[in-house]
């Protein structure tokens, strides 16, 4: 495995088998032209943040069909009228586009990130347009209380409709909408009192409806504390991660008792690229789930 230089991006990262989804939704058959489509689009994201996931071509791969809860996930797009997905640090969007590919009404499905230029960079990714392509986004700070306010989880459904996605300029209209939430490698950004509000944000977006469900991935401790690797220059020197048990205490503090189901687990992270942070690394798998 290559070493990791956060500044320098190495193709030899690249694994053809990782793009079968890139080929299939643009039609590039040919390897050597999809290949040098994905690096191209891969330099100019990566200029705008120097994402780990970016660099290692993770950005490339759907995680979401992965998570045991996914087919559930799936079965409130077809049975649930109206029911929304967000996918909050979307990146170039390959999530939600899976999604979408899988049933789920492309239309209730929505992406969020700090930064519009991913949006349309993931419509250079995978060929597409607005028009072709009719998956919202709305670009913005999660943990910016004008972005996204922080409020107590729905009690019962909310009075007024969830307004058309596409309008959307912030996320705190869809309080008590959403069905089910994806965050995958996003709370490990922040310090543990971070995590916690942005906890509490999400769960004020999550409709009160049973089996609505909030899911992801993050690094994980066995034992929560702090990791002290630098994962890029922009990613914090001090990683504050979870245990399986702290992660189901701060959604127990979050939702009234008895409201939710938390269900969590520690998988052994298997990277392609050699870094300080990826030596005995585990992932917390989790999801958060209303009863």
């Amino acid at each position: 495995m290559a070493a990791y230089t956060p500044d320098l991006l190495d193709e030899s990262l690249y694994k053809a088998d990782d793009a079968e989804f890139i080929k299939e939704q643009t039609g590039i058959h040919d390897p050597d032209e999809l290949k040098r489509h994905i690096i191209a689009v891969q330099t100019k994201a990566y200029s705008l943040f120097n994402y780990h996931c970016i660099h290692s071509f993770s950005f490339i791969r759907a995680r979401i069909s992965k998570y045991p809860v996914y087919e559930h996930v799936l079965s409130l797009g077809r049975e649930r009228d109206g029911a929304i997905l967000l996918d909050l640090g979307c990146c170039l969007g390959t999530d939600l586009r899976k999604a979408a590919s899988d049933g789920f009404p492309a239309q209730n499905l929505i992406g969020s990130d700090l930064r519009l230029e991913f949006w349309t960079l993931g419509h250079e990714l995978f060929s597409s347009t607005p028009a072709t392509c009719p998956i919202a986004f709305v670009a913005g700070d999660a943990l910016d209380p004008d972005f996204l306010e922080p409020v107590a989880p729905a009690a019962s459904p909310p009075a007024v409709p969830a307004p058309p996605l596409a309008s959307l300029t912030r996320l705190t209209p869809l309080r008590g909408h959403v069905a089910a939430i994806h965050v995958s490698s996003v709370f490990h950004f922040f310090l543990e009192p971070q995590q916690l509000q942005l906890a509490r944000a999400l769960a004020g977006l999550l409709s009160p409806f049973p089996g609505s469900v909030i899911f992801g991935s993050h690094v994980g401790l066995r034992t929560k504390g702090t990791r002290g690797e630098v994962l890029s220059r922009h990613e914090y020197d001090r990683m504050f991660c979870h245990s399986p048990e702290s992660w189901v205490a701060m959604w127990k503090e979050v939702f009234p008792e008895r409201a939710v189901k938390v269900d969590t687990q520690l998988v052994r992270y298997v990277p392609n690229i050699k870094t300080p942070l990826a030596i005995g690394m585990e992932l917390l798998e989790w999801s958060v789930t209303r009863l």
